[in-house]
């Protein structure tokens, strides 16, 4: 299955559009409403406590709310888009590593700041390396946002034949470490090989079938372009990614995913042994 997650509503369009339009209300007060409002109220006091009644101020409900709101909606924008973002897994391609109901955390600074909505590269401070869980926008269908493994970075000769990884004509070291034994919504995949894979230095477990997506997969070498990246799912036979569908541009990038914050499997419910759990 594809990580296909979150809704195709654009939700930083949203918050972009909250911060303009209570900033505006509350600078076109500021600019052309409040000092003529306040003058009023200076004298409407006065006539109040000489008439010994208790004062008054009249704020309208809108000014007053795009004041309360605006500073919030500025906030949750800068961290959305610049620090980090919650998404939540809905289907089982990342596992064992991550499962069906996990709700994770991404860095969205670790490959560089980039302009909410435009999605546009302000500051580059890096770019994944192999072995990294990125985030990013589908590349067939840039509203939807996707989780994989990057396994070829620029420059790369990638080749997936026979259920056996090889990159710039290396086998990736794989050992078995026995059938898996799932649980919850995870169970599904109980009886499936699990292996230890090794990217680099991130070693990761991975899941295979004796028979998958796989055995339709035409043998093909993908050299990895400049900005372009070839990930793959870590549940390799219950997963469409490069292998069908392409790289990974740069542009597409959303962030590197890091932590488990939370766990509702479909099944079970609450899994406290998730939660806080880093992503390797």
């Amino acid at each position: 299955m594809n990580s296909n997650f979150f809704s195709e509503l654009d939700f930083a369009l949203v918050l972009v559009c909250l911060v303009a339009a209570t900033g505006s209300v509350w600078l076109i007060d500021i600019l052309f409403f409040a000092k003529k409002r306040q003058e009023t109220h200076v004298i409407n006091l006065k006539k109040k406590l000489d008439e010994g009644e208790a004062p008054d101020f009249d704020e309208p409900w809108l000014v007053g709310f795009s004041k309360s709101l605006f500073p919030v909606f500025v906030i949750v924008l800068i961290l959305r888009s610049f620090i980090i973002e919650p998404f939540r897994i809905p289907s089982n391609s990342m596992m064992p590593t991550l499962l069906t109901g996990d709700y994770i955390v991404v860095n969205k600074f670790a490959y560089g700041f980039r302009l909410p909505v435009l999605n546009t590269k302000i500051l580059d401070l890096g770019s994944p390396q192999r072995g990294d869980v990125i985030v990013f926008r589908y590349p067939e269908n840039p509203a939807q946002n996707f989780i994989k493994r990057v396994v070829g970075i620029p420059g790369d000769k990638v080749t997936y034949y026979n259920k056996i990884l090889r990159i710039n004509d290396k086998i990736v070291p794989q050992e078995d470490i026995g059938l898996y034994d799932g649980y919850g919504s995870g169970s599904m995949m109980t009886g499936a090989m699990q292996r230890k894979e090794t990217l680099g230095t991130v070693e990761h477990n991975i899941l295979m079938l004796d028979q998958g997506f796989d055995n339709r997969f035409i043998y093909q070498e993908v050299v990895v372009q400049a900005g372009q990246y070839f990930v793959l799912g870590d549940n390799r036979d219950r997963s469409k990614d490069s292998r069908y569908w392409g790289i990974v541009p740069d542009e597409n990038l959303v962030g590197r995913a890091f932590m488990i914050w939370m766990n509702w499997d479909p099944k079970d419910g609450l899994s406290w042994n998730r939660i806080g759990q880093s992503i390797q």
